[in-house]
């Protein structure tokens, strides 16, 4: 991981480094004797540290719980009372309300992570060593919580096991044709499953490097392109590049892909991308409960006649090992063309909603 932008600009992250960090804080994490599963909540701004927290925490044997930083006290409360996590980390800045919301709710950690690679986090972390064999999981144990919008009520606890994250990124491995040389340019928030799991778990299960910026940029990922061959990102980014003069066929003649998602790209958009750079976004589909369902084609789709066609406004077809149908009010499938609820089956499909 190389980090750009930002006073910490410049910062090159080893797969020996991301070990050994995360090393440090899964013994941290272990000091604290805790029962396998605790669930470990984190609010805290984008950093290659928090990604490390992220992989330390499974290392350890827990459970993963990011919050979105835009959640203020009330939504905290809500969160930290529902998924009574044994540690939560936070920002500097808000470590005085959030302890104390955490504290009240029975949590006996709470440690801060900012940016800047400061925090109590680090520090205690620094005392313990960088060897650490991990924990025994089995696949369909319980990984991450991911609090989704809430079809009915307050937000749920979408619950994802290692076995939904493993398969789906081995999918897309293959679908998307992530090659030996790849580049990732990691412009994405990391508490939501588009930046998390779809964008790190490729690099990772790929061996691909990342170019991570905290803090999106257009400007500074149009200069990253030559540097790069994947992006992923929400529409509004490609629209955002779409407004840079530096954005010119040749500025990314070395990328291979771009893939969006997490809301609808719009014609023009897509239109508009593939006439200014040559390339043809590639727009797929998930969500919190289900990690990625569908995804235009990178290359042809034997099970479809060898269609290879990225088609703007749609979102492709269902990926390998996953089934979907259409279905009326009364669970009934529909035919070819009609409007309907989807249903989804396969292993990407959560264990269901936290409590």
């Amino acid at each position: 991981v190389e980090t750009v932008g930002g006073a910490h600009a410049g910062l090159r992250y080893s797969w020996r480094d991301l070990d050994r960090a995360s090393a440090m804080m899964a013994n941290l994490l272990d000091s604290f004797k805790l029962p396998a599963g605790s669930r470990i909540a984190v609010q805290v701004e984008k950093s290659v540290e928090a990604l490390i927290l992220y992989l330390a925490t499974l290392r350890a044997g827990h459970v993963f719980l990011p919050l979105n930083t835009a959640y203020q006290a009330g939504e905290i409360e809500y969160f930290i009372g529902n998924a009574e996590p044994a540690v939560v980390v936070c920002s500097k800045a808000n470590f005085g309300w959030v302890s104390k919301i955490a504290f009240k709710a029975g949590t006996r950690h709470v440690y801060t992570l900012d940016d800047d690679r400061s925090g109590t986090l680090l520090d205690r972390a620094a005392h313990h060593s960088d060897v650490h064999t991990p924990a025994v999981r089995r696949a369909d144990d319980l990984a991450v919580i991911i609090y989704t919008s809430g079809t009915t009520g307050r937000s749920k606890g979408a619950m994802l096991s290692h076995v939904n994250m493993l398969s789906n990124a081995q999918v897309l491995q293959e679908y998307w044709g992530w090659q030996p040389d790849d580049v990732l340019i990691h412009a994405l928030p990391i508490f939501h499953v588009h930046g998390l799991f779809v964008s790190i778990h490729g690099a990772l299960i790929n061996g691909s490097p990342m170019l991570w910026l905290n803090r999106f940029d257009p400007r500074a990922v149009v200069e990253l392109f030559p540097r790069a061959t994947v992006f992923m990102g929400v529409p509004t980014l490609y629209v955002r590049m779409l407004a840079e003069p530096g954005l010119t066929r040749q500025q990314v003649a070395h990328m291979r892909l771009f893939v969006s998602g997490s809301a609808p790209l719009l014609i023009e958009t897509f239109d508009d991308w593939k006439a200014r750079t040559g390339h043809t976004i590639l727009e797929r589909y998930g969500m919190s409960e289900t990690v990625m369902i569908t995804s235009n084609p990178y290359v042809a789709d034997d099970r479809h006649g060898g269609q290879s066609e990225r088609r703007g406004g749609t979102v492709g077809f269902v990926l390998p090992g996953i089934e979907l149908r259409v279905v009326d009010d009364a669970n009934q499938p529909l035919p070819a063309g009609e409007i309907g609820g989807i249903q989804v089956r396969g292993p990407n499909v959560f264990k269901g909603y936290w409590r």
